[in-house]
């Protein structure tokens, strides 16, 4: 027990992970995940999916949510750096709209657990970054949504990215500090902004 400190975030329903490392030597040992420390910190969320992606210096990927299979996801980085970000996407929520972002990096081994009813987005800060995260529900097909990454009604503040916004989720004429062009899917240049994706507010 209490290999795992567990913190609140400004917005109800995010949570930062910090493993406890032991080092020495050889290396390092740390729990990733206990299920006991998360139950004493309130979480009582099952698992059913582990997921692990790679990608370049430069990719942004989301703003993405599930529209009736919603999924929790415990997300970190084992390779690399990237900044994670979840937007507030609970109708009665008070910080409905709202993000929330920390830079997750494999020197850090910080973890980013976000509840269901968030979109969920990460830009790769370093080379590569490999990328896993658990999940609460499994993958449903056609069951996904998503956000402009850029929505001013939103306004994430990306680090290390330059560019100004167009009215679209388009990456053109957006790049990396230190050069590399912004790098999305076709389908992640295409979504609309907050008020034009909901209609309940």
């Amino acid at each position: 027990m209490g290999q795992i400190k567990v913190s609140k975030c400004p917005i109800e329903g995010l949570y930062v992970i910090e493993p406890a490392v032991h080092g020495d030597s050889r290396g390092y040992f740390m729990e990733t995940y206990n299920q006991n420390d998360m139950h004493e910190a309130g979480l009582d969320m099952v698992f059913v999916q582990d997921n692990q992606s790679m990608s370049t210096k430069g990719v942004l990927r989301g703003l993405h949510f599930q529209k009736q299979y919603p999924q929790g996801k415990l997300v970190r980085v084992i390779k690399g750096s990237v900044f994670d970000v979840a937007v507030d996407l609970r109708s009665g929520s008070e910080t409905y709209g709202s993000w929330y972002g920390i830079e997750l990096t494999e020197e850090n081994k910080k973890q980013f657990y976000i509840s269901e009813g968030f979109a969920h987005g990460f830009l790769v800060l370093s080379d590569t970054a490999e990328f896993c995260y658990k999940v609460t529900d499994f993958y449903h097909p056609g069951d996904e949504g998503g956000l402009a990454w850029n929505d001013p009604e939103i306004g994430i503040k990306w680090p290390q990215l330059t560019g100004e916004y167009q009215g679209t989720a388009s990456g053109a004429g957006y790049h990396m500090e230190d050069g590399p062009k912004l790098n999305l899917s076709e389908k992640d240049e295409k979504w609309l902004g907050l008020k034009d994706t909901f209609s309940f507010n």
